[in-house]
């Protein structure tokens, strides 16, 4: 079932495709119940997600360490009102081109642009939560997308209509995973600096836009996202980005254990980030 789109709230008015708040309540609530139903009954061990595999820094602590015992699937988010694949409007997955690694430029038909930022190469390996995340899933799919530096989606939103970049779709390996070369997006009014992914069972079903396992967010740490913010074309990120918090998102504010990416680098080098998807 398709997932209500984003919040996308600025401070005097809401986003012309915000559906409103009682829409992210009903999946709110579940998730909640989730929480609280994990943790009744003596010796019950809290669920956490499954951790990237490099707890080292900062941000690794900030999205917690799990073992096999303590795994949980992650969050069902929104798609948000612009995730091209179909359920509101134009679908890329099956455009010629759609399954690649570099999403930094546009592909096929579309106006040929670049979207310019800081570095970020993303992986995101997904595993079996029913093995208490100890076993990957390969041959399974990703579909990702993020806005562009400006806060701006390909194929919607005015300027980028005509371009598709920051999309793309891969098949997971044998460790499950998949790995994109992407620029750190920006942030806009209302929303915390996320990436969107859909996992689909196959690269089959992705290119068709069927049989959804899963739609969730990746939420970035804040350190990383004001050193990025202080560079050049990323000025209007800075006073977004200062209203809000992780605890304040509409989608990330009822817990982000399970999507706080780990990220290491800097804005000279760019930036790696990583995250296990338990599905």
């Amino acid at each position: 079932m398709r997932r209500h789109h984003d919040d996308e709230v600025h401070e005097d008015e809401i986003h012309e495709h915000d559906r409103g708040l009682s829409y992210d309540l009903p999946v709110l609530a579940r998730r909640r119940m989730i929480r609280l139903m994990a943790g009744v009954g003596a010796g019950l061990a809290p669920l956490v997600g499954c951790s990237a595999d490099d707890t080292s820094s900062p941000s690794a602590s900030a999205a917690g360490s799990a073992s096999s015992a303590e795994c949980a699937t992650v969050p069902e988010e929104t798609a948000g009102p612009y995730p091209g694949d179909g359920s509101n409007g134009v679908n890329v997955l099956k455009e010629s081109g759609v399954v690649r690694g570099d999403i930094t430029g546009s592909f096929g038909d579309s106006a040929g642009g670049t979207a310019e930022g800081v570095p970020l190469t993303f992986t995101l390996t997904v595993v079996d939560a029913a093995s208490g995340c100890g076993t990957p899933k390969r041959g399974a799919a990703v579909y990702v997308w993020h806005c562009d530096r400006e806060g701006g989606y390909s194929l919607y939103t005015e300027g980028v209509a005509d371009e598709n970049y920051l999309r793309g779709v891969q098949e997971t390996d044998d460790r499950g995973r998949v790995t994109f070369t992407s620029v750190f997006p920006g942030c806009y009014p209302g929303r915390w600096p996320h990436i969107h992914f859909e996992v689909y069972g196959s690269l089959a079903d992705a290119t068709t836009a069927t049989a959804i396992t899963s739609t969730s967010q990746l939420a970035l740490p804040k350190d990383v996202c004001d050193a990025v913010y202080a560079t050049e074309g990323y000025e209007g990120s800075v006073d977004n980005l200062g209203r809000l918090s992780l605890e304040s998102d509409s989608v990330f504010r009822d817990g982000h254990d399970q999507q706080l990416a780990v990220v290491k680098g800097s804005v000279v080098e760019g930036y790696t980030a990583t995250l296990t998807i338990a599905v």
